[in-house]
């Protein structure tokens, strides 16, 4: 379970004692150092290595394009649906939900391992007509109805929602929206979050906002009351976005820093959600790329789309690349500072009360060839590949004893499932995706498995982990900590 509460810069990190009969099996391997923190060719690559994430929302009728595909699949590791799960998409008539266009997207983005935020589940606009016609208690309950069955949809599958959006007013007032949801009762805001959290407590919950960047406005400031004050009281929120769509370089507020890091102290992730900037001016994308990196608990930077063509405001050119998929100065601006950035350190867990299996004492070693499940300490559940297609993103799923969890380790330190095909590692950095492909030579496909329950990358030293313990929970690489979301056992069945 995702914690609501955790510390700034820290993801969960549960011990949980592992108790089994079965017998473990752990190669004894060196593990071999991080390679050195080097400059990547691409916007999520970059992001990558100080551990964040830089993506871009996407039209799902646009994936037909091979030259906005080839663009997204090359240089994001993120993605936000830009209309496709908004409640008119997503449940036109009451009670019939479709998700055609949304598992599209969620089904592209995750065979590439792309983290998928879910865009957005209660907001004033954009409802079907029959949620407009309604109000009072039958809103609020179509309200809950809705969140309920589309988070439980996704279950698993996605990194965070926006649960609320721009559910405050523009000017001096600093209050909330006259709209139909803010008439059902003051406490809608929270009622949907708590919603959101019992349908998955794993996923992350985001309040998302515009206008919001500026510390001093009272927009942000009534923001920020609203978030402290849930914070304070237990409502599960995770993170905050701020759209950023700004009308130009003078647009950008010098106290852009301030609002991230401020919100950050309350204790939630702070996200550049929507970013465009009226005729996309170098200074200005540097300077907002440069605030995020410089707030530790600032995860990631969405663009509001690809190329100059797909975006909502086309004709002032706000995007990273123009109308014929070329680079502007603003990508290469972008792409500079995320590569400039020191690699984040992984903050230590607090110390365990509860002992659970010494990780430094090796178990018994099986000899190469022997078919095991990979199983995690932390989830008890197994390393599992859900297709046997190149590029599937492996997942944590309940064991089995399917062939598709049965894992060969063999002298070359391959990782073989379903027969020819091996674990790979799509990237070297941080959140790099770990993936099943047609077994070759190369070191990204050859691991350590270590005494201390870690299984690292010979090309990264990275250490494959999970970021929950849920049922489709992908796997990724990460810096080495020896916590139990990156400790594994090698069972024999």
């Amino acid at each position: 379970m995702v914690s609501r509460t955790r510390p700034a810069g820290r993801r969960l990190r549960t011990l949980s004692v592992v108790g089994t009969a079965a017998v473990v099996v752990a190669l004894t391997v060196s593990l071999l150092p991080n390679l050195a923190h080097a400059a990547e060719a691409t916007l999520g690559a970059a992001a990558a290595q100080s551990g964040r994430y830089f993506g871009t929302a996407v039209a799902v009728n646009r994936l037909n394009d091979s030259a906005y595909t080839t663009i997204l699949n090359r240089e994001f590791n993120q993605v936000t649906a830009e209309n496709e799960m908004k409640p008119d998409a997503l449940q036109p008539n009451r009670g019939q939900f479709n998700y055609t266009n949304g598992d599209r997207l969620v089904s592209h983005a995750r065979s590439r391992g792309m983290k998928v935020k879910g865009h957005t589940l209660a907001w004033h606009a954009q409802q079907p007509g029959w949620m407009q016609s309604l109000s009072g208690s039958a809103l609020r309950q179509a309200m809950i109805d809705h969140i309920t069955n589309v988070v439980t949809h996704y279950r698993g599958q996605l990194d965070s929602w926006d649960v609320v959006n721009e559910a405050y007013a523009d000017g001096g007032g600093g209050g909330r929206r006259d709209s139909n949801l803010q008439r059902t009762g003051n406490d809608w805001i929270e009622v949907a979050f708590r919603t959101a959290d019992a349908a998955d407590p794993n996923v992350k919950l985001c309040y998302n906002d515009y206008n919001t960047d500026n510390w001093n406005d009272a927009k942000t400031q009534g923001v920020y009351n609203m978030v402290r004050d849930f914070k304070q009281r237990g409502v599960p929120i995770d993170c905050v976005g701020f759209q950023t769509h700004f009308t130009g370089g003078s647009n950008y507020p010098s106290n852009y820093r301030t609002t991230l890091s401020s919100f950050a102290a309350l204790g939630v992730d702070v996200q550049v959600t929507e970013l465009d900037i009226r005729n996309a001016p170098a200074d200005a994308y540097r300077n907002v790329t440069n605030d995020c990196l410089a707030v530790s608990r600032c995860t990631g930077i969405t663009v509001w789309g690809i190329r100059d063509s797909d975006s909502w405001r086309s004709s002032e050119s706000p995007l990273l690349f123009n109308g014929s998929g070329q680079k502007k100065p603003a990508y290469d601006a972008v792409l500079t500072a995320l590569n400039s950035a020191t690699p984040n350190p992984t903050t230590p867990g607090p110390n365990p009360t509860t002992p659970g299996p010494n990780p430094t004492t090796p178990g018994p070693t099986a000899p190469p060839g022997s078919a095991s499940e990979i199983v995690g300490a932390q989830s008890n559940r197994c390393i599992d590949a859900p297709s046997r297609n190149n590029g599937t993103r492996v997942q944590l799923y309940d064991c089995n004893r399917q062939s598709n969890q049965q894992w060969t380790y063999t002298s070359a330190k391959q990782l073989q499932v379903s027969g020819n095909m091996c674990l790979d590692a799509a990237g070297s950095g941080n959140g790099a995706a770990v993936q099943i492909y047609s077994c070759h030579s190369q070191t990204n496909q050859q691991w350590n498995v270590n005494s201390n329950g870690t299984i690292s990358g010979v090309q990264s030293g990275r250490c494959l982990d999970v970021w929950s313990t849920a049922n489709g929970a992908q796997v990724q690489l990460y810096d080495c900590h020896g916590q139990t979301n990156q400790q594994f056992r090698l069972v024999s069945r």
